[in-house]
């Protein structure tokens, strides 16, 4: 019937029928004197000893000290500003958050001799602080910036460091007294850290700001450190 129905298709013109599919397979046959033996396994990417590795059971004292290094690690970043993206990849807001708070506690100490207990100044420190950081971070956000909240919030936290260091000294040269030559000390010693704090932060998040509106997010940085600045300057001697 096969051949009947080819022969009429090549005596109609037509396109003769394709052979079937895999018609050489009938004819394989395995030997049941030969073992068929084999293993099937499905490739794995390689995995890496950091993929291994868990933080859930190691001792706490060991998760310490790893933060402890990370925030001194960032702290020597903010001290040696340059282009880097340390503190944009490991970001965290421990390091602000002591800054913050050891600064809002040492401007506190100015009003400890008057009748008010200092509490609206540890609160004006804390919410300058964190809402100016806030509102940068949004404005660089809504500017085009490729950072993230987080990231923003902890270079610029960070990068309060040098102005800390700027109001313990203060507080050490207020101990000798006050006059003309102490107060020439202090906005020295001021300056030299709010321009440090400031090409600091620039520093960390110039490059991730459109090139032509750079102006536009170093600007705000710009008054947010020197609004602390002008606070430790303004500090009144106990």
């Amino acid at each position: 019937e096969l051949q009947t129905r080819e022969k009429s298709g090549d005596e109609g013109g037509g396109v003769a029928a394709p052979p079937p599919m895999f018609a050489g397979l009938s004819d394989v046959s395995i030997s049941e004197d030969i073992p068929v033996e084999g293993e099937i396994t499905v490739p794995v990417g390689s995995h890496s000893p950091d993929e291994d590795y868990s933080t859930l059971d190691e001792p706490v004292k060991d998760t310490i000290m790893r933060d402890l290094k990370a925030v001194g690690k960032k702290f020597v970043h903010v001290m040696y500003p340059k282009k880097s993206s340390a503190l944009l990849r490991d970001w965290d807001l421990w390091g602000p958050l002591v800054l913050c708070v050891s600064l809002a506690l040492m401007l506190q100490g100015g009003s400890a001799d008057s009748k008010d207990d200092g509490g609206p100044q540890f609160a004006e420190v804390f919410v300058i602080i964190w809402f100016g950081a806030v509102v940068i971070t949004l404005n660089s956000k809504l500017l085009g910036g490729t950072i993230s909240f987080f990231q923003s919030l902890c270079v610029l936290g960070y990068c309060v460091l040098p102005l800390t260091v700027a109001m313990l000294v203060c507080r050490l040269v207020l101990l000798a007294g006050s006059g003309t030559v102490i107060f020439i000390v202090r906005l020295v010693v001021v300056m030299a850290m709010f321009a440090w704090s400031t090409l600091a932060s620039t520093a960390f998040l110039a490059d991730s700001q459109p090139p032509n509106r750079k102006a536009l997010v170093v600007y705000p940085i710009f008054l947010f450190y020197f609004v602390i600045s002008w606070m430790i300057l303004t500090f009144p001697p106990q």
